[in-house]
């Protein structure tokens, strides 16, 4: 009898998962789920901003400390529910990046060194703002385009840092003397040349540079084309390219959710739960007769 009590508890305990795993997966495949964990993630964010009025917030202390306490047990509920939802099969919950988001930013709120630091607090919930990318398709798909886009936009910025180095002495060496408020030294040529990226205030900049040499106009006019133009539009072009590259991923990832796997994994569970109340009824039928004798 033991030996027979180990199998029959294994088996119940995996049809418990099962059974747990598909009644939480209900629920966070349901669209009212996520408009709820969309609707307290705003209020967070709405909460967060209202604290900034110091008055409002004196005024209104205890209520927003308990609308506080009242979104991170959402928040809480919403991540106890998405564990529920791997509990057949936990290795995938640790293979989604945001349900490691998701299950970092919750537990960071009960730490009592993060609790205790009112500004690490104040950052911790501002992170969650960043959860509505998760319910947000688009917003998800610009977010991993800017991640994507990071190792194109070092090499565009040590272009430009390179470019602004290179016209920043040049410039110090025409107009230094002249214009030392903006050509005085390296540091304040590259600001000056920074601000002038943006085309503001070169007007005025290339008025007095004529003033000095008329070759300033060729300095201005090489400057702009190379830095307003050029470098601008390679860095849109790294961002397209990046974006272009985020949204055929995700289209790669939602390929296999509505491929033929789902149903033939469906079957395959419902096969083992069978087996096993099978494997559960022999293993009965063969206590019984133990017990009753040959």
């Amino acid at each position: 009898m033991p030996e027979q009590q180990v199998p029959l508890t294994e088996i119940q305990l995996r049809s418990t998962r099962h059974d747990l795993a598909q009644w939480c997966r209900a629920r966070t495949d349901a669209r009212w789920f996520a408009v709820t964990v969309l609707v307290v993630i705003l209020l967070n964010a709405a909460l967060l901003g209202l604290e900034t009025y110091s008055g409002l917030a004196a005024q209104w202390h205890r209520p927003l400390r308990l609308a506080e306490h009242t979104c991170l047990a959402g928040f809480t509920v919403e991540i106890l529910i998405r564990l529920g939802a791997h509990a057949d099969r936990p290795r995938d919950f640790w293979k989604d990046p945001w349900n490691l988001f998701d299950l970092a930013v919750v537990l960071c709120a009960f730490l009592p060194v993060v609790r205790e630091n009112t500004t690490i607090l104040r950052l911790l919930r501002l992170a969650r703002v960043l959860r509505t990318a998760r319910f947000l398709p688009q917003l998800r798909i610009v977010l991993a385009a800017v991640v994507r886009s990071l190792p194109g936009t070092l090499s565009f910025l040590l272009v430009g840092a390179l470019l602004l180095y290179v016209y920043a002495m040049v410039g110090w060496v025409f107009f230094g003397r002249a214009d030392p408020q903006h050509y005085g030294s390296i540091g304040r040529a590259v600001l000056t040349l920074f601000l002038l990226m943006t085309l503001d205030g070169i007007g005025d900049a290339v008025h007095a540079g004529l003033e000095v040499s008329r070759w300033s106009i060729l300095y201005y006019a090489s400057y702009v084309l190379l830095a307003s133009f050029v470098l601008v539009n390679v860095l849109i072009g790294v961002v397209i390219t990046s974006l272009d590259e985020a949204r055929e991923s995700e289209r790669d990832e939602l390929r296999p959710a509505r491929g033929p796997e789902e149903p033939l994994r469906d079957r395959i569970t419902e096969a083992r739960l069978a087996l096993d109340a099978l494997e559960r009824d022999l293993a009965a039928h063969s206590g019984g007769r133990a017990l009753g004798g040959p």
